[in-house]
């Protein structure tokens, strides 16, 4: 989704800037009517697009931390002298701009041609690559394999109907009515026939056989492999209530999902949301925005107060609540009739649509039949390897050594999956590259963003900077002392700061 951005401003650098007038790190200039920033690192000068190529975050607010700047948006990071689009969710590179010096002035007035990306490029190469898994995962394995340069085949099995979406929209622009569906593709066009990549839809992979490497498929046939990526990803859970199968109860995983939702609520006067989670308080949002009156029943006393703690849990009731939200904490859908829905309070509500939002599990079905080491999740070590030599796994289904918390940890998390396809394509080409990577998720609610890094599953201390209320905070969620994970509203800067102490282990 392409965020609002204001017109061009600064210098005209076609006009040229003295070196003097360059006193900071950075400085935002335009040529034409696109703007450029110019960002210093030690005696040398770069210029690039001022706006990250995945939401248009302003980048001249982001953090320069060695050669690469990252988006104070979505924590992005691209490569100031190539534009490439080094970790997830951007995966489009930046245009880089040729500076010319003339006496002691700096002008800017055409692009380079795009440089190569600093990447290593195949090491150990094999011939063969299957990917199971139609995901962010999945599709940034396949993307990173071609951008390494890696000339072998590539299948991609997806279960899904359609190609792989930027998924995160689902909850918010797209359900809202705000983005076009044309924006969701995560590979536009002809992108699969352009890289050659073998995407196949509609397709059920039944067992995968370690010993003869290869992936049998539903209808018949094998396809061999020398590297497997395993990203099968997550599905909701499902409530097993009576009516639940009914055409106006929906969950919310695929694009199909959202397109059946918004259909319901076309012409739906009350949207009930069962959940007050991340995905479901987004599609509540989301239900307002098209003016439609909102319930959400959960089970727990405030919003996402496992996650973000009780004042944060406050604060988003609140919002939601100042949009007209009416929720129904501390209960539980017993039964929908119709278009009756019987909390086990005794309560009844009338409603039009039902969205679930309660949370997802990991498919791990294809890994236990296939004998891969299991715990919780698929267990793979630093290099995204599973059990089974030339098997990786990535995204919501694999637990990982974070070095940061020292613990074992699965996440479901977007910009993790797609970060994690990435470091495991690299390494089944040979590179041999630790996923060290800090979490990092963001949810959006009305106009108000909340950003967090690092992965706290205990905590025993949360230290506020600044109000919830005034919305302008930094939580630092602590065990034994330790930062573990760290929350913003509108401290874009902060977060990312707070992501490299997290990357460097100087957290505090």
């Amino acid at each position: 989704m392409v965020e609002e951005r204001a017109k061009s401003s600064g210098p005209d650098l076609t006009q040229g800037i003295a070196l003097s007038m360059f006193t900071n790190e950075t400085l935002l200039g335009h040529v034409d009517d696109q703007d450029v920033l110019l960002v210093r690192v030690g005696p040398e000068i770069f210029a690039v697009d001022a706006h990250c190529s995945h939401y248009h975050g302003p980048l001249a607010e982001g953090l320069v931390v060695g050669d690469s700047i990252r988006c104070p948006w979505r924590n992005a990071c691209f490569d100031l002298r190539t534009g490439e689009a080094t970790r997830a969710p951007a995966l489009t590179p930046l245009a880089v701009w040729q500076i010319e010096y003339e006496g002691d002035c700096i002008f800017v007035r055409q692009k380079r041609e795009q440089p190569k990306p600093l990447g290593k490029g195949p090491v150990d190469a094999p011939g063969k690559i299957v990917i199971v898994g139609g995901g962010a995962a999945g599709f940034a394995a396949a993307e990173m394999l071609r951008r390494q340069e890696f000339r072998g085949s590539i299948v991609m099995l997806s279960n899904d109907t359609v190609s792989p979406v930027d998924r995160p929209n689902l909850s918010k622009e797209y359900l809202a009515g705000t983005a076009p569906e044309e924006w969701l593709p995560l590979g536009p066009g002809g992108f699969y026939a352009e890289a050659g990549i073998d995407l196949r839809l509609n397709t059920e992979v039944l067992s995968i056989d370690t010993k003869a490497r290869n992936v049998v498929i539903a209808g018949g046939g094998d396809i061999p492999f020398d590297r497997l990526l395993l990203a099968t990803g997550a599905e909701p859970v499902k409530l097993l209530i009576p009516g639940a199968d009914q055409p106006h109860f929906h969950t919310l995983r695929s694009l199909g999902d959202c397109r059946a939702i918004i259909g319901s609520l076309n012409g739906a006067r009350r949207a009930l949301v069962i959940g007050a989670s991340f995905i479901g308080l987004e599609a509540a949002a989301a239900s307002r925005a098209r003016d439609i009156e909102v319930h959400v029943v959960a089970p727990e006393q405030r919003p996402m107060e496992r996650v973000l703690g009780p004042n944060m849990g406050e604060f988003v009731r609140a919002l939601h609540e100042d949009q007209g939200v009416i929720f129904h904490l501390g209960d539980t859908v017993a039964e929908i009739d119709g278009k009756r829905v019987i909390l086990k309070s005794g309560g009844v509500l009338e409603t039009d649509v039902v969205v679930v939002g309660v949370g997802v599990r990991p498919r791990l079905g294809l890994a236990e039949r296939a004998r891969l080491s299991l715990e919780r999740g698929v267990t793979v070590n630093a290099y995204l390897e599973t059990s089974v030599a030339g098997i990786y796994a990535a995204g919501d289904i694999a637990r990982w050594p974070d070095p940061h918390s020292g613990q074992n940890i699965r996440v479901e998390h977007w910009v993790v999956a797609e970060r994690q396809g990435q470091t495991a394509a690299r390494n089944m080409l040979g590179q041999r590259e630790a996923f060290d990577a800090v979490p990092f998720f963001w949810s959006k609610h009305y106009d108000v963003r909340i950003n967090y890094v690092g992965h706290a599953e205990t905590l025993d201390e949360i230290a506020l900077d600044s109000s919830i209320a005034a919305r302008d905070c930094l939580l630092k969620y602590k065990s034994k002392s330790r930062v573990l994970a760290v929350a913003s509203i509108y401290r874009d800067l902060a977060s990312l700061q707070a992501e490299l102490a997290m990357e460097r282990n100087a957290m505090r």
